[in-house]
């Protein structure tokens, strides 16, 4: 199984055995001190969109195997202003470092980028396409919290039709035969290709408009924000901003191993209350991000296997 030089641009990209590699690869990570890894190399990072979690952990993971890192967080401070292109950032950018994670608002800004670039290239977030980073900790949050991948009931509840992390986390609960629950409005739902791609894989999912219909039933329960940014219109986003909101209270009668997960940042749409109960994992989540960024800046630079 080969990685060093390998792109991260879409969970569809991979294959079971090696997200079941880099999920293994992430554990030894916690285990054990990194810090000389990545010694000498760069991580450069490229957002083009706000980030909190995504590009601080892999800013704090490459810094933990011992790499630096150099980029921007904020693309009006870069030449992008001037009207320099995707492109010729990329070819620029490339120079000064060994390794580029890219989040860009625009759907296939990830793929132009690996095509354009001799190192690699992961993909943090390219609009409401793919995020494959987050996808991998989402699954190793799961296989931590319930022992196992396969086999399990899954709902995802919320912005359904532009949330990128619920779009490639459908595609890889596929790999492990899950069940899927899908809550959301008829205009928030799972777009009709992923729902496609479940049906030719002969997985079961059903679509809900309330949490309470299901969440006595499964065991994982993958909540998503309301994403403004991503509507056409303030009016639009206002008819559906409120529509689900998880409460403590509904909590009555779940599983006992109940995982209730949240990429972030969060809204209103899980009660604070909520934080104290057996059940919450969403901030355990993001600091997943930690050994498994490790693990793939350190795979795909080649200085581990």
């Amino acid at each position: 199984m080969r990685f060093k030089g390998k792109d991260i641009i879409s969970i569809n990209d991979m294959t079971k055995p090696e997200i079941i590699h880099i999920l293994e690869t992430a554990k030894k990570m916690e285990k054990r001190s990194s810090k000389k890894l990545m010694q000498g190399k760069i991580l450069g990072t490229l957002f083009f969109e706000p980030s909190t979690r995504t590009r601080l952990s892999f800013e704090s993971a490459a810094k933990r195997l011992g790499a630096q890192t150099v980029g921007f967080a904020d693309p009006s401070v870069s030449s992008v202003k001037k009207g320099e292109s995707l492109w010729d950032t990329i070819k620029v950018t490339e120079k000064y470092c060994d390794v580029i994670v890219m989040r860009h608002p625009h759907e296939g800004s990830a793929r132009l980028a690996a095509e354009a670039a001799s190192v690699p290239i992961i993909n943090g977030g390219d609009g409401p396409n793919q995020h494959p980073t987050q996808t991998l900790l989402d699954l190793y949050t799961i296989k931590k919290c319930q022992g196992k991948l396969t086999g399990l009931k899954v709902a995802m509840s919320g912005d359904l039709k532009y949330g990128r992390t619920v779009h490639s986390l459908a595609a890889a609960l596929s790999l492990f035969n899950c069940r899927v629950f899908f809550i959301a409005p008829p205009e928030l739902q799972m777009p009709k290709h992923i729902l496609d791609e479940l049906d030719r894989r002969n997985i079961k999912y059903s679509l809900h408009p309330r949490i309470e219909d299901v969440i006595t039933k499964v065991d994982v329960l993958y909540s998503t924000r309301i994403q403004k940014e991503r509507f056409p219109n303030e009016k639009e986003y206002e008819k559906v901003k409120n529509i689900f909101i998880l409460k403590q209270s509904m909590l009555r009668g779940v599983k006992k191993n109940l995982s209730i997960m949240h990429p972030l940042p969060r809204v209103n749409e899980i009660m604070k209350e909520v934080d104290d109960t057996p059940y919450a994992e969403y901030f355990e989540q993001a600091g997943n991000g930690i050994p498994v960024r490790m693990a793939l800046l350190a795979l795909v630079t080649g200085v581990i296997r």
